[in-house]
């Protein structure tokens, strides 16, 4: 039989103290804890406890994206060419964790890993968070081998919230810190940190231009020059903060791009949305897109509860997300031309709440 562990990780600020844990349904549970830890590190640290516990053929199941996508799109193989070094030869971050977990799923040869959508209601992702947020609390981990929903009954439930879209706690690992848990239309503001706080790290905000100023409506050779660029971007960026979150409106264009390059880059993002339903009038290729992006990101705040009436009302829509994103994000990346006004009035917006911590990056005609 095949066994599906369910891991998650967490942490009380980032860096901060942490818990990791995972539970199999009607099989071995457990969780433990950091003194001072990041995030990542602790969605990693659950994965790599479960591989070594659990025996027979297994899926790990976490709302990481940072975790899976390194096995799902093989980041591991690039790593180990380049002697654990990343694309831009600086050395892979958490590598002390990394390098056991990939040499254990390589021997083992049994272990497959999947995404779950973070605090959507799944019982047993909701069971790993609330273990890994009581060891974060407590410091203390905990362990059995009968999983069933009395382990958890009892524990303190999440406050404030996230997921990818999902509610959690702070500071909540990949999968769970944001504020998709509190209502659509609520403005969870907060410092990183705390059960509001709804980026859960430091935010990146990417916005930009939209088709066809990036090539067209389909993939082209500007807009993969942009996200290969972007990639880059944010490769480099985590390695000075580990806490990089990316906040984007996944809009056409750069915004999806942003999200894209998030992925690749290992980087959890933050779906901002400016209404319900952005995508109901673009084009079905987009539409499909957008629904793939949104399912991906780590959590996914609704900025405004109506949706627009009319293109006045979308907006001013538009501009109270971009108020959002200036008000929660530390930094930014424009890709901009330096031409287009609206991108201009953006700029200054986001130049006067972050400084000099706005980048341009000019698309390239290839």
């Amino acid at each position: 039989m095949t066994s599906r562990a369910y891991t998650d990780g967490a942490c009380l600020g980032n860096p901060g103290p942490g818990g990791w844990a995972f539970v199999v349904d009607g099989g071995p549970w457990a969780s433990g804890s950091e003194a001072r830890t990041t995030n990542q590190r602790m969605e990693i640290t659950a994965a790599l406890r479960a591989t070594e516990s659990i025996t027979g053929p297994m899926v790990v199941v976490s709302d990481s994206t940072y975790v899976v996508n390194c096995f799902r799109q093989r980041w591991w193989e690039s790593w180990l060419e380049r002697g654990w070094l990343n694309s831009r030869k600086q050395p892979v971050a958490n590598r002390d964790l990394w390098e056991p977990l990939v040499e254990l799923v390589r021997e083992r040869g049994d272990v497959e890993f999947t995404w779950v959508k973070g605090h959507s209601g799944d019982r047993l992702n909701t069971a790993a968070d609330r273990l890994a947020m009581a060891a974060a609390r407590s410091q203390q981990g905990r362990s059995g081998e009968n999983f069933g929903d009395e382990v958890v009954a009892g524990l303190d439930d999440d406050v404030g919230g996230s997921g990818p879209a999902g509610s959690g706690p702070a500071g909540s690992g990949s999968g769970g810190s944001g504020s998709a848990g509190s209502g659509p239309g609520d403005d969870p503001s907060g410092s990183p940190g705390t059960a509001r706080d709804p980026v859960g790290g430091r935010g990146l905000v990417v916005a930009g231009h939209r088709p066809p100023e990036l090539g067209g409506y389909q993939d082209n050779p500007v807009a993969e020059d942009v996200r290969r660029r972007l990639v880059d971007i944010l490769e480099a960026k985590r390695q000075m903060h580990e806490e990089l979150v990316v906040l984007t409106g996944l809009g056409l264009g750069a915004e999806q791009l942003g999200a894209e390059a998030a992925a690749e880059a290992g980087v959890p993002y933050v779906a901002v949305l400016p209404f319900p339903d952005p995508d109901s009038v673009w084009p079905a290729a987009g539409r499909d897109r957008f629904a793939r992006l949104r399912a991906g990101a780590r959590d996914e705040v609704l900025v405004s509860k109506k949706a627009p009436r009319s293109k006045a009302e979308a907006g001013k829509a538009m501009g109270r997300r971009d108020e959002w994103l200036a008000r929660h994000g530390s930094e930014a990346v424009l890709v901009w031309d330096r031409t287009d006004g609206t991108l201009a009035r953006l700029f200054e917006r986001l130049e006067r709440a972050f400084g000099p911590d706005v980048w341009v990056l000019e698309p390239r005609e290839q």
